[in-house]
C-alpha cells in the first residue's frame, strides 16, 4: 500500500472576536474532512473500514445531514440512515452536497450578529447560534478522526 503525506494544515489564523474564532475553526475542520474523502479512491471510499461499518464517503454524507439539520431546520428521522450515500452517488456528488450544504449553513450564520440568539429556523424550537456552532465544531472534530483513520487504512494517506 503506497503511503502518501500531505503537509498537515496547522489551526486557523482568525480574528480575536467569539464568532470569528468558532467559525475559523468550523471552515478548517470542514475543509480538512471534504479534502479526506475528495480524492478517495472507489469503491474503498465506501467500504466499511472498521466493524460498526464505518466508511469514508458515508461520514461526509452524515456531516452534510448534520449541517443542514443545525443550520438549515432540516429534519431527520433515521440518523442511522445518514451514515450511507447512495449507490448511485459518486464521490464527486457526494462532496458537492457537503459544500453546498456549508455553503447555505454559511450564509444563516452571516446573518447572525449575536451568538446568544436562536439560529433561526422557522417554525421549530432553534439553539443559539454559539451552541449550533460548538457542536458542529464537535460533529465535524470527531467524524474528521474518524476520517483521517479511515484513509489512512484506504491508501495509506495521511495529513490534514
Amino acid at each position: 500500500m503506497p503511503t502518501t503525506h500531505r503537509r498537515d494544515a496547522p489551526p486557523p489564523r482568525t480574528g480575536n472576536s467569539e464568532a470569528e474564532v468558532l467559525r475559523g475553526f468550523l471552515d478548517y475542520l470542514r475543509t480538512s474532512i471534504a479534502a479526506k474523502v475528495e480524492d478517495a479512491p472507489e469503491p474503498q471510499v465506501r467500504t466499511a473500514g472498521v466493524a460498526s461499518g464505518t466508511n469514508l464517503l458515508g461520514l461526509l454524507e452524515h456531516l452534510t445531514f448534520v449541517e443542514r439539520a443545525t443550520f438549515l431546520g432540516d429534519k431527520v428521522t433515521n440518523w442511522q440512515a445518514t451514515f450511507e450515500a447512495a449507490p448511485g452517488d459518486t464521490v464527486a456528488d457526494v462532496v458537492a452536497r457537503y459544500r453546498e450544504a456549508v455553503e447555505r449553513a454559511n450564509e444563516v450564520l452571516d446573518g447572525c450578529t449575536d451568538l446568544g440568539a436562536p439560529v433561526p429556523r422557522p417554525g421549530r424550537p432553534a439553539p443559539s447560534v454559539r451552541w449550533a456552532l460548538t457542536h458542529m465544531i464537535e460533529e465535524t472534530g470527531r467524524h474528521a478522526g474518524h476520517a483521517d483513520i479511515l484513509r489512512e487504512l484506504i491508501d495509506g494517506a495521511t495529513g490534514r
